[in-house]
């Protein structure tokens, strides 16, 4: 009597191997590492409350990530976006100084986010500049703005249904941040991994030149980019001033390096061209896990930035460390 030996057909047994051998499962291993380390290093590391706290570090940011990826692989960057936040915020504090309620806010914020992402949009695109220049140039204009409108002051009296945006739980420790994260990890990875638009996406960022001779509207699309970008900031700044509860203008400073470095270590590439949303998934953690366990081991603000700084520089060498030591 023979036996029938089942094995595990080659394509099957090639994509396994692929997907461990990807950039997404080495991260995630290194998630689980510090989530380990974490447990170990603060005994309030595990709390149920304390993680869910954890998520603040990462959900507002990542959601800017997610639309920045997009960004990035099709050869364009925002630097503005934390600006945009700055401006969007101001925006809202004025607006309720004025009375205007909670729709109106929001509202508000998602405006001012869609027109500095359309403002970002039609200097790249249609004026031909430099992506890199332009968004440097509007996140001094856009932060200057705020704080030609603020000074050293403070917008506050945010009203109580506003706050629920920043401060509100949809179940027990799940906050509504949280959920929002999720909701829009899901429809980016839909929208680049399974539409045509997300195709356009990576042909542009491979060769903008044939992705046009292909018939692609490679203008159009980093316009529609850039909106994107620009509402995905409008997002944050509703999530992050409903949980501070006020509006300065040095609000969200310093976002815009941490936003990238989100971007990069999730194996986006600078050059664009190729990434994956799974991978800012993953890094949102990544990076929200290690900020949280500093924090937790009472580690100054200044040691975070440096950490995040190395983090960037050391995830855009090592691509090419890796390809010198293979050729040797």
């Amino acid at each position: 009597m023979s036996t029938t030996v089942r094995t595990i057909p080659d394509r099957l047994r090639s994509l396994l191997e692929q997907r461990l051998k990807s950039w997404e499962t080495l991260l995630l291993l290194v998630a689980i590492g510090i989530f380990i380390a974490n447990s170990f290093a603060s005994p309030y590391f595990l709390n149920a409350w304390n993680l869910s706290d954890a998520t603040f570090n990462f959900t507002e940011k990542a959601m800017i990530a997610f639309a920045m990826a997009l960004l990035i692989i099709s050869g364009e960057i925002d630097l503005s976006v934390a600006s945009i936040i700055a401006l969007a915020s101001t925006a809202m504090g004025a607006a309720v100084q004025m009375g205007v309620g909670t729709p109106g806010l929001v509202l508000i914020g998602l405006g001012v986010g869609l027109l500095c992402g359309a403002f970002n949009g039609v200097l790249v695109t249609r004026m031909g500049l430099p992506s890199i220049v332009v968004t440097i140039g509007t996140m001094s204009l856009f932060r200057g703005i705020s704080f030609i409108v603020l000074g050293d002051q403070a917008f506050r009296g945010y009203p109580a249904s506003f706050s629920w945006f920043g401060q509100g739980y949809v179940w027990w420790v799940i906050s509504f941040e949280f959920v929002l994260f999720a909701i829009i990890a899901l429809i980016y990875a839909v929208l680049l991994h399974k539409t045509n638009f997300g195709r356009a996406v990576y042909a542009i960022g491979n060769n903008a030149t044939g992705a046009m001779f292909s018939g692609i509207r490679v203008q159009r699309v980093k316009f529609i980019l850039f909106l994107l970008t620009g509402l995905m900031s409008g997002v944050a700044a509703i999530c992050l001033t409903a949980r501070l509860g006020s509006t300065r203008p040095s609000i969200a400073t310093g976002w815009e390096l941490e936003i990238v470095t989100m971007v990069v270590l999730g194996g986006v590439s600078i050059l664009g061209g190729s990434g994956t949303i799974a991978g800012v998934v993953i890094a949102a953690f990544v990076m929200g896990l290690v900020t949280f366990g500093l924090g937790l081991l009472n580690v100054p603000g200044i040691v975070m930035s440096i950490v995040i700084g190395a983090l960037l520089i050391g995830v855009i060498a090592l691509p090419r460390l890796w390809s010198v030591w293979r050729a040797r």
